[in-house]
């Protein structure tokens, strides 16, 4: 199999400026020596980004976001790596010596993928037969045409049994289709999808990994059938149709999230692309993860019941303390979107989605829910549910507006209400601060340590002459990470026979300290290289390693008898102390 080496990377890199590439994205301006943007990867209202012409770099000064073009492509396009790479291949005119898909990442699992392809077509094939017309002419009258039954890779279980047979015919055990919930052994070996059409579940690849059976005749059993977890499936890490709605979010920077699949599935056929269901009633901290690399407002339009209005209420806290800007649509009339179009069609639902309720109005009004507000004891209730919810809000214009609303609509005073919020807050840092506040303070005390580490490291990945004082003059760090981090460092240099930032993160992409050396670029405080500094860092790093190494020995020394080894331990504690005064 062809792959990417490293001088092909770094061949590509030096044949693009990084300013054309991120500018062809962002706006950037010119000041001093470097380029300035507004970030892409925050909530960024002034330019905090900074990208070098001289390092190829660049680096947002907010948030933190670092790296060099190929990374900044990655996750702007929130792509994978080697897509970037054929990204800025492609815009900087540079033919690749192989076709992109050549060096796509093996799949951990090819069998079970090609299992679950195998039964996708399967099913498929049985809905187009002649057997399969009743479940044809359901989705027919469901408003569902042919292209639409193709495009979703629609298909349809028998009670046959005829899947396992397939499958084991083409060489796979009946463990391996066990594994995946395809078949079960309880009495005997039978398929467990039978007489229910069949909605594939597809990852954010668009490969398919699980499937959703709705029955279409026999009402004695369970309306839906869904896949269980397996080495490809897991719920968490899956939003329905996302594979197909994932461009159109990137074009409107709006994302519709629905309960059902079959919501997302009339949506999307009704011309609303940016639609994606939920993979039970609660949003996961992974799906939130995909949510936000996106970048786009979240727009929550569930069920029109009372579970559906709770999920809204709590996914919408979810996403706001990610900092995901979050407008509500409630439904009127219907239990879901898919009902609601067929009864009232594309055009109200449109207008419903163009006037989504920012997501206060909605909790204010969920808040009222089942109160009296007549009722004193209700409306202190409903006001201080109010206030419980706004304590955790970033947003200073959010806790005014919606205290003075909450001040005139039901004559309570302003500045009380004020008083109320702020007693909160200090009661909730209180509650989750005492820890961080010790592990700050324990920060404070090692950042000159660590700003000297940073600065050594960081040189290092610029210059090989700094790797070469390194070696000859420190050569150690206490941190297993930060010599790891050094020696991968070295065998670039050695590997290469040179160095440069914008190359070394390009190889540091594949290492498993990535995420540690992307954090020594972005927390470094002065990216002017000076001799000196280096120097100073080198020789404060030898002081400390050398204090440290006197407080073990005079440790040691308290719990020592042996009057020899004392006068031993002595020895080396007045040898490192002359060393260090001399440094």
């Amino acid at each position: 199999m062809a792959y990417i080496n490293e001088q092909e990377l770094n061949e590509l890199r030096s044949n693009v400026d990084i300013v054309d590439i991120i500018s062809s994205y962002i706006p950037l301006t010119l000041k001093g020596k470097n380029f300035f943007g507004v970030c892409p990867f925050h909530q960024d209202h002034s330019p905090s980004m900074s990208v070098s012409k001289e390092k190829q770099i660049y680096k947002c000064f907010s948030c933190g976001a670092t790296g060099n073009v190929f990374t900044f492509v990655e996750n702007y396009e929130n792509v994978s790596f080697y897509e970037a790479v054929d990204i800025v291949a492609k815009k900087a005119g540079f033919t690749l010596s192989a076709k992109i898909e050549t060096y796509k990442k093996v799949e951990k699992y090819p069998r079970d993928y090609e299992m679950m392809d195998i039964a996708l077509k399967y099913y498929q094939n049985n809905l187009n037969t002649e057997k399969g017309a009743d479940a044809r002419n359901y989705l027919l009258d469901r408003g569902l045409s042919l292209e639409d039954i193709k495009t979703f890779d629609i298909g349809l279980s028998f009670d046959d049994n005829n899947l396992n047979k397939l499958l084991e015919k083409k060489g796979y055990s009946i463990d391996e289709m066990k594994k995946l919930g395809l078949v079960s052994t309880k009495a005997e070996i039978y398929d467990i999808f039978f007489n229910r059409i069949m909605f594939p579940i597809h990852n954010l690849d668009g490969k398919c990994v699980g499937f959703t059976g709705r029955i279409y005749k026999d009402k004695s059993i369970a309306k839906y059938l869904g896949s269980k977890e397996s080495s490809i499936y897991r719920k968490s890490n899956i939003l329905f149709n996302y594979h197909r709605a994932k461009d159109a979010i990137k074009f409107n920077k709006e994302m519709i999230i629905v309960e059902g699949n079959m919501d997302a599935i009339r949506l999307y056929i009704s011309g609303i692309k940016n639609v994606v269901a939920l993979m039970g009633t609660a949003l996961t901290k992974e799906q939130i993860a995909i949510i936000k690399k996106l970048r786009c407002k979240v727009i929550l339009m569930l069920d029109n019941d009372t579970a559906g209005e709770k999920a809204t209420f709590d996914n919408s806290n979810l996403l706001e303390k990610e900092k995901i800007e979050v407008n509500v649509v409630r439904l009127t009339g219907e239990k879901d979107p898919d009902d609601y179009i067929i009864k009232n069609g594309v055009e109200k639902m449109i207008n419903n989605i163009k006037n989504a309720i920012p997501v206060q109005e909605f909790k204010l009004n969920y808040l009222k829910k089942d109160k009296n507000l007549n009722n004193t004891d209700d409306l202190v209730s409903y006001i201080k549910n109010v206030i419980a919810d706004l304590k955790d809000s970033d947003d200073p214009i959010l806790k005014e507006v919606t205290l003075k609303k909450i001040s005139d609509e039901y004559n309570v005073s302003y500045e009380l209400l004020k008083d109320e919020l702020i007693k909160e807050q200090a009661n909730n840092i209180d509650i989750v601060s005492k820890k961080e506040e010790q592990n700050k303070i324990k920060n404070i005390k090692m950042s000159s340590y660590d700003e000297a580490v940073n600065n050594i490291l960081y040189y290092m990945m610029n210059d090989s002459k700094y790797i070469k004082m390194y070696i000859k003059n420190l050569g150690f760090f206490e941190s297993q990470i930060h010599r790891m981090i050094a020696s991968e460092i070295i065998y670039y240099y050695e590997l290469n026979k040179t160095i440069n930032i914008a190359d070394f993160m390009t190889y540091a992409n594949s290492s498993k300290l990535k995420d540690e050396i992307m954090d020594i670029i972005s927390n470094i405080k002065n990216d002017k290289i000076s001799d000196k500094l280096f120097s100073d860092s080198i020789n404060f790093i030898k002081k400390k390693t050398k204090e440290n190494s006197i407080k073990e020995l005079k440790k040691e020394l308290k719990t020592t008898f042996d009057e020899s080894k004392k006068e031993e331990i002595l020895e080396k504690i007045i040898e490192l102390k002359i060393g260090s005064e001399s440094l």
